[in-house]
This record gives C-alpha cells, sequence and structure tokens, in this order.
C-alpha cells in the first residue's frame, strides 16, 4: 500500500515570535511512503524534484538513506508509539520547499512522513499526538504546527511535554512577498549565533511586541502590525549571517502599505508583509540590494496557506485512490 501526503512551507518566528509562531505557505513538498511486499529488503530513501527527476547527488550526500534519516525517524516514533516496528518502507520525498532557506523543509517532511504512516496504520494518532510527534522530532512547534493545521499558529512545547496551540486569523487581503536568495544558511548555524541569556529589557521587549503582533493579526490592525513586528531575540543577532538583510529591512521601514519585513524562520529568506503596495517595487528594491552583492534571488508574492488540516485530510483520500503520498522537505535536516 502506498499513501501520499502533501505539506506546505511554513515561516516561522514572524519577527517577535520566536520558536512560538508560524504560518503555511503554498508551496508545497510531497512525502511517499510504501510497505514493500518482500522482508528483508530494508530502507529505501529516493529525493525528487518537482518533476520526479533525481536530486544532484552531491545534495543528497549529507542525508541519511537509513535509519538516521529524519522522516524515518518520525515513521518510527509513531510505530512505537502504538506498540509496533517499521516494517521495510520505500519513502520518496518530492520537493518543491528550497531546502535550508527557513521555509520550514524539514518540517515539513516530518510532517508528511507522520501523516502518511499514520494513514498505512489506519490513523490510531490524532491531531494532538501528530503534533506532539513532530515537535519532538523537529525540537519546537512553530514550523510543524502550521504545516499541520495551515494558517497563522501560536504553539508552545510546555513543561510537560505538552504542546498548547491555538490558529488565529490571519488577514487575507495582506500579501507576502516571499524573497528567496541563492545562498543557504543551515538551523545549526543561525542558531549557534544566538546568545544563551538575553538582557531582561530585550525580553520585555519581545514579550510586548509579541502581544502587539496578535493584536494586530486579529484585528487587522495596520499601524500597529508595523510596529508589533520588530525583535531583539534573534533578528540582530542572525543579521551578520544575511548579507543585505539590514538593508532590506531599513528599505521597507517607512513606507506606507509595508506592514513589515522580517527573516523567515532561520533565514536567509526574507518576508515582506503588505496590503495595498506596489509589489513590482518590492521586487526591484530587493533585487537593488542584493544583486550587486552577486545574490540572486526568487521572488513570489503569496497568500497564507489556510487550510493545512483540511487540506492534508482530503489529500489523503485522493491519495489512498490514487496510491501515491506526499509531504516535505529534506533539509537541515536528515
Amino acid at each position: 500500500m502506498k499513501v501520499s501526503v502533501k505539506v506546505p512551507a511554513t515561516s516561522a518566528n514572524i519577527g517577535p515570535g520566536f520558536d512560538c509562531l508560524g504560518l503555511a505557505l503554498p508551496i508545497y513538498n510531497t512525502v511517499t511512503i510504501e510497505e514493500t511486499v518482500l522482508p528483508g529488503t530494508g530502507i529505501e530513501i529516493n529525493m525528487m524534484t518537482e518533476d520526479e527527476a533525481s536530486i544532484d547527488e552531491m545534495i543528497f550526500d549529507d542525508i541519511p538513506r537509513d535509519e538516521n534519516n529524519i522522516v524515518y525517524k518520525a515513521v518510527e516514533m509513531l510505530y512505537n508509539s502504538i506498540g509496533q516496528e517499521p516494517s521495510e518502507l520505500k519513502i520518496n520525498i518530492q520537493s518543491q520547499i528550497p531546502i535550508t532557506r527557513g521555509l520550514g523543509s524539514s518540517a515539513a517532511v516530518i510532517v508528511g512522513g507522520l501523516i502518511a504512516a499514520n494513514k498505512l496504520l489506519g490513523s490510531p494518532a490524532d491531531e494532538t499526538a501528530l503534533l506532539s510527534i513532530a515537535t519532538e522530532v523537529e525540537g519546537h512547534p512553530d514550523n510543524v504546527a502550521p504545516a499541520i493545521l495551515g494558517g497563522f499558529v501560536l504553539a508552545s512545547q510546555e513543561d510537560d511535554g505538552s504542546i498548547v496551540y491555538r490558529k488565529l486569523n490571519w488577514p487575507n487581503e495582506w500579501d507576502i512577498t516571499v524573497c528567496i536568495p541563492d545562498f543557504e544558511l543551515s538551523t545549526n548555524i543561525a542558531r549557534s549565533v544566538l546568545p544563551e541569556s538575553v538582557p531582561m529589557q530585550d525580553a520585555i521587549f519581545n514579550t510586548k511586541h509579541l502581544a502587539m503582533l496578535i493584536d494586530a493579526v486579529n484585528t487587522k490592525d495596520e499601524k500597529l502590525m508595523k510596529v508589533a513586528l520588530h525583535d531583539k531575540l534573534h533578528q540582530p543577532y542572525r543579521e551578520k549571517l544575511v548579507p543585505g538583510m539590514k538593508e532590506i529591512m531599513e528599505a521597507f521601514k517607512h513606507e506606507d502599505g509595508v506592514l513589515g519585513c522580517v527573516l523567515s524562520g532561520a533565514g536567509p529568506t526574507m518576508l515582506i508583509i503588505s496590503h495595498k503596495y506596489d509589489l513590482d517595487k518590492i521586487k526591484s528594491t530587493v533585487k537593488e540590494i542584493w544583486e550587486p552583492q552577486s545574490v540572486k534571488v526568487d521572488i513570489r508574492t503569496l497568500k497564507v496557506e489556510q487550510n493545512g488540516e483540511e487540506f492534508i485530510e482530503k489529500k489523503i483520500k485522493l491519495s489512498v485512490i490514487v496510491g501515491q503520498v506526499r509531504p516535505t522537505d529534506p533539509t537541515l535536516l536528515f
């Protein structure tokens, strides 16, 4: 039996919401899991581009194709949670989400593998259980929550390991321009520059701005949103890892119609949130900053993918008929 699951890209943090806020974007990875019939065939893991061509071996070299693969680890945890061991599996990952760009490629793979495996097992795990396992594998819920639920999600892993989460109402009229540079930045490197402790005033600053951000989204308050997106916990430290980041943020700081500019996850992708603003101007401004630094950039204006959970449920049903499975990306990851 084969199962396919399609999972959206995600952007975490959104300014002050470090490790607790994330939103889903309409760029997708597909994961297919098949239980092989013949015993002793072991694990087979393949990665493909959108057109099903194999990914360059140099990229694939760093990704384990055995029990150490992050997708397999997630699947194994699900099987073990119901007292079973995974059988021989064939896992195919079809990738649209750029890897190591701060777009939740690892979360997508994890979620895709879990949803597909859960279907193979007869759906023993509910949404909360799947989110808990995905968070344990990923380390934090800010990407995996919107990958499962869709939309804009606030999520926290409590001291007892439980996940508390709420889906918030992101205004559909707000555009998100995703600026994806042609260089990579691994999450491990991006986290390594963060301090183990921060000044009290910086912690208070982010607490205030996170509260403002949630209220601005819920009330569609654009003036408040321009203030709310500021951060002092992660972006200032990561600035040195992303050439042009400071200049891009400054370029849109006082533009009417631009609600804010933030680093997507660990970076280096930048998100520009706007409403009724000249989208061509966003593109030209970003290119004017990055291209002189020999940085090529893929710029896409998107809406938040609102239909996470429903979208996955629907695709699972179709997948069973078609015999395919889709999920997410392999990035840092494996």
